[in-house]
């Protein structure tokens, strides 16, 4: 497409935002990305610009003394929580799916800001940047609990919306059947514009607030932690992201690195060139990954905000998909995304710090769903889902796909609730099958089931190759 026709295009879709009432920096952040998807800048990171990160500052071992009350009363959690559950064909926010009989992900998460508040004499805030999708519902469910208000700050905030795009020809897309559909989240990276359009970051900077932790909303091991938070104010950190080992099924995934110029980086696999793929997954050259759970100090970044005019020139994502992500024959369109954690290479004093596994314990799919659920997990005190004692990783759990993959077809087959998976690596079940009460898993099971419906009987023991 010629130059003329993409500033055509990009008028359009400024229209189209403009007419929808969105604010100018989220418009600016579109036009920011658009440019560099019509012009193919896409921002590669090749071996020449960077180099493995060698070693981290290790949570594990970080016994420092306690921030003061003072310093802990200045911290506020933000949870990204504009995700609906359509992996599980699910029309709301994921967060509220139950994680433990009668409790969901956002009841965990207010049941840990509220124990931290009790533990620590704070007044700590729990914020939600929410979507479109997910606003009302979650601020009906957290209205359940009624002692998290603090001063007058709001239950959460939105997370702007943007054009999806014609990837035939760089235009906006037409979806007179469903207009919501014409439109996308930016990704979780625009928590930061959305900060300030919405009004939040003065907010919180008005009332003394300094430090935010954000972090998924489907992670219950992201809780606020005092010897973390108190090592990002010792170290002087503006930006810190807490990275984890990587392992074999990390190793598609982005990766932490170093620049030449020296600043920390996160590379996704779009940024890798083609030629790099195989070191790309190399998981002992690149050993740490993003577990998205980030410390921003929040002067830092109204700075730096107010130094880009409100816009973080994040990476860009393209993010291929159809107009109806349920109906695959629908016209393919480009997502235009950014990472949160990508603003590591903006911060002048970014950090990472590795930590347990026990801090990643997200909810992708229906797989992860059964394992969190299970025993192979354990519910604090202060309501994180957490792997067992005797467990360093997770089980490794792959569903068939055809009866398992949505939340309903998924909770028919385990109406007794999820088999016991404390001493399982991995299982994997083919076919149609319905799990009875009081069901073991111990070591790696597969469970193939026959051409017709079958059940695995109450109180059975599953150690090897199964047939239902």
């Amino acid at each position: 497409m010629e130059q003329t026709g993409n500033r055509d295009q990009l008028a359009n879709f400024i229209d189209r935002m403009t007419a929808a009432g969105l604010p100018d920096a989220a418009i600016a952040a579109f036009r920011l990305h658009y440019g560099r998807l019509a012009t193919g800048d896409l921002g590669t990171l090749g071996r020449d610009r960077i180099e493995p990160v060698a070693g981290l500052p290790d949570a594990a071992s970080m016994a420092a003394a306690e921030p003061a009350a003072e310093i802990i009363g200045r911290a506020v959690v933000i949870k990204l929580n504009g995700g609906l559950g359509t992996s599980m064909g699910l029309e709301r926010a994921k967060s509220l799916i139950e994680v433990r009989p009668g409790a969901t992900f956002l009841d965990l998460i207010a049941r840990q800001v509220v124990e931290f508040r009790r533990r620590h004499g704070s007044r700590t805030p729990l914020l939600l940047m929410n979507s479109f999708h997910t606003a009302d519902d979650s601020a009906a469910a957290l209205a359940e609990h009624r002692d998290l208000g603090v001063d007058d700050l709001p239950v959460g905030f939105l997370q702007h919306r943007v054009p999806k795009i014609l990837a035939e020809d760089l235009s906006p897309v037409s979806w007179p059947d469903d207009p919501e559909l014409e439109w996308c989240p930016p990704g979780h990276g625009d928590v930061y514009t959305a900060l300030v359009t919405s009004g939040v970051l003065e907010m919180l900077l008005d009332r003394g607030f300094e430090v935010a932790f954000m972090s998924n909303s489907d992670n219950l091991g992201a809780v606020l932690d005092v010897d973390l938070l108190g090592h990002m104010i010792g170290s002087g950190a503006d930006f810190m992201m807490e990275v984890a080992d990587r392992t074999p099924a990390d190793r598609k995934g982005g990766h932490l690195a170093r620049l030449d110029d020296g600043r920390l980086v996160l590379r996704e696999s779009a940024q890798c060139p083609s030629d790099e793929q195989d070191e790309f997954q190399d998981i002992d050259r690149y050993r740490y990954f993003n577990t998205n759970n980030i410390w921003v100090s929040l002067p830092a970044l109204a700075e730096l905000l107010e130094r880009h005019d409100g816009v973080l020139p994040l990476d860009t994502i393209v993010n291929r998909k159809t107009v109806d992500p349920r109906d695959p024959s629908s016209p393919e369109v480009i997502q235009l995304e950014t990472a949160m954690g990508a603003a590591i290479s903006l911060f002048e004093r970014a950090v990472a710090v590795r930590v347990p596994r026990a801090r990643f314990s997200p909810v992708k799919n229906t797989d992860d769903l059964l394992g969190v659920r299970s025993d192979a997990y354990r519910l604090t005190e202060d309501a994180r889902v957490v792997l067992a004692g005797q467990r360093s990783s997770p089980p490794t759990i792959t569903l068939d796909g055809d009866y398992f993959k949505l939340l309903d077809d998924f909770e028919r087959r385990f109406p007794a609730g999820p088999p016991s998976l404390v001493r399982c690596r991995s299982l994997e079940v083919a076919g149609d099958v319905t799990f009875g009460a009081g069901v073991s898993v111990e070591g790696d099971v597969t469970v193939r089931g026959s051409d017709r419906p079958s059940r695995i009987p109450d109180g059975a023991v599953l150690r090897s190759e199964h047939s239902a």
